[in-house]
C-alpha cells in the first residue's frame, strides 16, 4: 500500500484547523488517557499513521508496553486499566463505531460517572477530532511506521 497523495500538503489549512481543534478539545483530558483514547479510535479506524503516532507518543511519555498491547481488550484487563480509563475507552468505541446510530445510554452513563460535564465534553471532542484525523488519513492512505515521537503532522 502506498499513499494516494499527500493530503496535508493539498489542504494545509485543514491540518492547521484540526490541530487547533485537537489542542482545544484535549486540554482537560489527562495526557496518558488522551493517547490511549486516540490510539483506540485509530485502531478501530485502521489508521496506520495514527496508530503508529499515538503508540509511539504514549511510549515516549512513559506508557507501559503491556497497556499499549492490551488497549484493544481494555475491558478484559481490569488490572491494567482503571474503571475511569475503561469508561473512556468504551465511550471511544461507541463514538467511533456508532453501531446503532447513537452512543448507548449505558456507555454514556458509565463515562459520565467519572467525568464532570466539561471533562466529558472535552473527551467527546477529543474522540471526534481523532476520528476526523483518521478518516482523512485513511482516505489518502497515509502510511504508518515513520513517525517520530513529539513530531506532529499527518495526524494529530
Amino acid at each position: 500500500m502506498t499513499s494516494r497523495f499527500t493530503i496535508w500538503k493539498a489542504i494545509p489549512e485543514v491540518q492547521e484547523a484540526l490541530s487547533r481543534l485537537s489542542a482545544v478539545a484535549g486540554r482537560g483530558v489527562e495526557p496518558s488517557l488522551k493517547e490511549l483514547v486516540q490510539l483506540r479510535a485509530s485502531q478501530i479506524n485502521r489508521c496506520a499513521y495514527c496508530v503508529d503516532m499515538h503508540s509511539k507518543d504514549a511510549r515516549a511519555a512513559g506508557e507501559r508496553e503491556e497497556r499499549l498491547a492490551l488497549v484493544a481488550a481494555f475491558d478484559d484487563a481490569p488490572d491494567l486499566f482503571t474503571e475511569k480509563e475503561r469508561a473512556a475507552l468504551a465511550l471511544t468505541e461507541a463514538v467511533t463505531v456508532l453501531t446503532d446510530g447513537f452512543v448507548p445510554d449505558a456507555v454514556y452513563e458509565r463515562a459520565a460517572a467519572h467525568f464532570d460535564e466539561r471533562e466529558l465534553a472535552q473527551l467527546i471532542a477529543t474522540i471526534a477530532a481523532i476520528n476526523a484525523w483518521n478518516r482523512l488519513n485513511v482516505a489518502a492512505r497515509v502510511e504508518g511506521g515513520h513517525y517520530r515521537p513529539g513530531r506532529s503532522g499527518g495526524g494529530d
